[in-house]
């Protein structure tokens, strides 16, 4: 098995993550990238290997509540619970700067 990448495909996957590299880091990488592929291809020699299992181990239900109709509130007596308000809106601190 090789222990490097050729320099074309480590200038290739340089290009496909928009990175440059110089001449000193391009021998660095034909070594470690062609190390970090090996380990890759380990995962692929894995057997009983199910995508299934690997995608969604466990069975999410999503159950939303059913909506009911209520009373109507009096703005007025919500009004007497806030610590301000103008009319009938509510006042609130400004949370968003401009």
């Amino acid at each position: 098995m090789e222990e490097k990448l050729s320099i074309d495909e480590v200038k290739h996957v340089a290009e496909l993550a928009k990175i440059r590299i110089n001449d000193q880091e391009l021998e660095k990488y034909q070594i470690e990238l062609k190390k970090l592929f090996n380990e890759l291809e380990k995962i692929n020699q894995v057997k009983g290997y199910d995508e299934e299992i690997i995608i969604t181990p466990t069975e999410e239900k999503c159950e939303l509540r059913k909506d009911e109709i209520g009373d109507m509130l009096n703005p007025k007596d919500i009004l007497k619970n806030v610590p301000r308000h103008s009319g009938n809106y509510i006042e609130v601190p400004v949370v968003i700067n401009e």
